[in-house]
């Protein structure tokens, strides 16, 4: 008889009138039995199967268990058909028990035809038969059909039982079968299964799974005891719903209860620190790993170095990256990424070079930080290095090869990789098409920006259509980008990014009522106005010549980005609106946002627009002494501005005896004629005198012609071939 298909054998033996049990079973030879055990023994599992099979007597029903143990463990199809075509040879009726373990082992061998074939042809079956198919469908990769076979079972007269449950659970969570499992979870219930952790745990998989984490959390606090599996479960499950903050919670409570962690749990708290940047909590978290002796295992190590790296903390992560005696390809990639994204290039290259081996994935961490710190030609060296050396690409290298075009403005260099993606099938990806779009307007390629656009079609999204309108924006086409805004509310919904470019595009065509019309939309319409929108609504109120308008809402925003407040206050300063531009500040302040170099430059313009000495040398002092900010010559060039034109001159000269540069041309001519306004001979003299060290072909002359008269300023150029003149 064939071993391609054992289960065929029942039904032409129980076809056969000659019953073998009926006939004398002959004790089989104890050197037989020696031998099979002998090879067992050594590992020889075929050998041992060749010799059983070729016996023409039955073994004890104990050696048949024994081999059919060895032949799930080891995958040995082959040897499970023969074991199982001997043992059904050999007994008639076979014991049900047996053939309950060919059916796992055919299941563990994903042999999934096999086991069904012989679960139809048994003569009796039981609840362990049912168990078997079930397991054997679960652990192959059948979810569907595990589900259709537990509602064969459950029209037959056998119940399942708890490791029913726990194969049909595990299948709901791989199909996202929510109703199915909630119906299950009743018969758990009902059947009395419900103080049963695996189960329990299984519920709490499932539900996680389904995004339904109000009901995987009331399962787990029913849980009397949970075990390590059952934490493991909920804290991956608030990690994968992107409740990363519970998801740490969580794994702290584990250590409470005094439950000791796996490997697993470790890295899903660890991956959740990195996600929500928590610094602190991976770090006690690291010292857990420590207490626990996990630091070795490699999964963890892992963990541990992608954490680190997301907290911006390199130097940690090297730290485990060198003792780590497991260092594998995310290693490495994890620590170049690192290293790139931190603005360490150096140290990126170096480690990137000494990769025993390299995916795109540690390609595209290079690049993508050649990119971030703005490197461009570094990174268009780097591309042409990575083509000689790998010839694939995936969807994050052309995103990152079109940036690098777009800021270098090659467009042909583009279009070679615009062909790429159409070549190889890219065009599906749409954040592939959508830097296209961007690349060929950074390229001042309108034409090639909407081919690409409509050639997208129902591909669109919301990142499409503000990709192409922000390229008519910046090509001053202000009437095509409110043109397009109209379609594109037909088609998809438009972000807070759409309605920044189009304030731009109002305020380039000083289209006021347009302008406040969007405004309007976005407030009735719950929009954000984060800092970019307000960037934007500023410039189009004060273009417009509503600065007014624009200082109210700022105002009433209070962002907490420096860079805008800077602006604003520029921006008031700018139009003459000193006082509002120093009310801005005092609002910055009062905010919590920590104010730059740039703030308190303008803030010095502000003071010098309206003649506030006193104050201007009290925002400099407290520029120095209580922000920490250090004063530099565009500073000291200020202070000196509101000196001199307002007639500070001990101020101006208290000034320069703390001013650590060296005085500039500018700066000397702006003392020099102060000093000529306001009579003050000593710092005229002086500043005289560092003129004519800085140009020596010109003479500058600082004399009082009488007692009451004013200070008299000459400027003579000596001129080899003109001689002097006097001014």
């Amino acid at each position: 008889m064939g071993v391609n298909s054992g289960a065929s054998a029942i039904n032409r033996l129980l076809q056969t009138n000659n019953s073998i049990a009926e006939k004398f079973i002959p004790t089989p030879a104890k050197t037989t039995v020696d031998t099979i055990l002998s090879h067992l023994e050594a590992g020889r599992l075929k050998k041992a199967v060749s010799l059983l099979f070729a016996a023409p007597y039955p073994f004890d029903l104990s050696l048949y268990g024994r081999l059919f143990q060895l032949c799930t463990a080891s995958r040995a199809i082959v040897e499970a058909r023969k074991v199982e075509s001997h043992l059904i040879t050999n007994y008639d009726p076979p014991p049900t028990f047996f053939l309950n373990r060919a059916i796992e082992a055919y299941g563990k061998c994903r042999c999934l035809r096999d086991a069904r074939e012989l679960f139809d042809e048994m003569p009796h079956r039981d609840g362990g038969s049912w168990n078997a198919l079930i397991t054997a469908y679960a652990k192959g990769g059948s979810p569907r059909k595990t589900l259709s076979v537990f509602l064969e079972m459950n029209r037959s007269e056998f119940s399942p039982s708890e490791v029913t449950f726990a194969s049909v659970l595990g299948s709901c969570g791989i199909l996202l079968e929510l109703g199915f499992a909630r119906v299950v979870h009743g018969v758990i219930v009902k059947l009395g299964y419900s103080d049963n952790v695996i189960l329990a745990s299984a519920l709490v998989d499932v539900y996680g799974k389904c995004d339904k984490m109000v009901d995987a959390r009331r399962m787990f606090d029913e849980i009397h005891r949970p075990n390590a599996v059952s934490w493991n479960v909920i804290v991956r499950r608030y990690l994968e719903v992107g409740d990363e903050r519970e998801s740490i919670s969580m794994f702290f409570q584990t250590i409470i209860e005094g439950v000791r962690p796996l490997t697993f749990t470790f890295s899903s708290a660890l991956v959740a620190c990195s996600k929500r940047q928590a610094f602190l909590e991976g770090i006690q978290i690291h010292g857990v790993v420590v207490k626990f002796r996990y630091e070795d295992d490699g999964k963890v190590a892992n963990s541990l170095i992608g954490m680190y790296v997301k907290c911006n903390d390199v130097v940690s992560a090297r730290k485990i990256f060198d003792q780590s005696n497991e260092k594998d390809l995310f290693s490495w990639t994890s620590m170049v990424s690192g290293y790139a994204m931190a603005g360490r290039l150096k140290e990126a290259q170096e480690l990137f070079d000494k990769m025993p081996e390299r995916s795109i994935i540690s390609w595209n961490a290079m690049l993508a930080g050649y990119v971030r710190s703005g490197q461009w030609e570094e990174a268009l060296s780097f591309i042409f290095k990575m083509r000689q050396k790998i010839k694939d690409a995936d969807s994050v290298t052309l995103n990152l090869v079109l940036n690098v075009s777009a800021s270098l403005s090659k467009l042909e260099f583009g279009k070679q990789a615009h062909a790429y993606i159409y070549r190889h099938g890219f065009e599906s990806v749409i954040s592939v098409n959508n830097a296209v779009i961007y690349m060929y307007g950074k390229c001042r390629d309108i034409k090639g920006a909407k081919y690409c656009f409509y050639n997208m079609s129902c591909r669109r999204d919301t990142i499409s259509w503000n990709s192409l309108m922000n390229s008519l924006a910046q090509h001053q086409m202000s009437e095509d980008v409110m043109a397009m805004f109209f379609e594109m509310q037909k088609e998809t919904t438009p972000n807070e990014y759409t309605f920044s470019i189009l304030l731009a595009a109002c305020a380039n065509v000083f289209a006021y009522n347009q302008g406040k019309e969007i405004h309007g939309f976005m407030i009735r319409n719950g929009y954000a106005i984060d800092v970019v929108v307000l960037g934007a609504l500023f410039e189009m109120y004060s273009k417009c010549g509503h600065l007014e308008y624009a200082i109210k809402i700022f105002k009433n925003a209070k962002p907490g980005d420096v860079i805008l407040w800077n602006s604003m206050i520029i921006g008031c300063c700018r139009v003459g609106k000193a006082t509002e531009a120093l009310d801005l500040f005092a609002l910055m302040k009062e905010t919590g946002v920590q104010p730059d170099n740039v703030t308190f430059q303008a803030v010095f313009n502000a003071c010098i627009s309206k003649g506030y000495v006193d104050e201007g040398k009290r925002y400099f002092d407290a520029m120095i002494s209580e922000y920490g900010i250090m004063a530099r010559l565009e500073h000291y060039e200020c202070m000196i501005k509101l000196y001199t034109r307002y007639g500070s001159m001990n101020e101006l000269d208290n000034l320069f005896k703390i001013m650590p540069f060296e005085p500039t041309n500018s700066i000397l001519i702006r003392v020099f004629d102060a000093c000529k306004k306001y009579r003050n001979p000593r710092l005229g003299e002086w500043a005289a005198g560092k003129l004519n060290k800085l140009n020596p072909p010109v003479r500058y002359h600082f004399k009082i012609t009488d007692k009451s008269s004013i200070t008299t300023l000459k400027l003579l150029f000596s001129q080899s071939d003109k001689g002097s003149r006097s001014l």
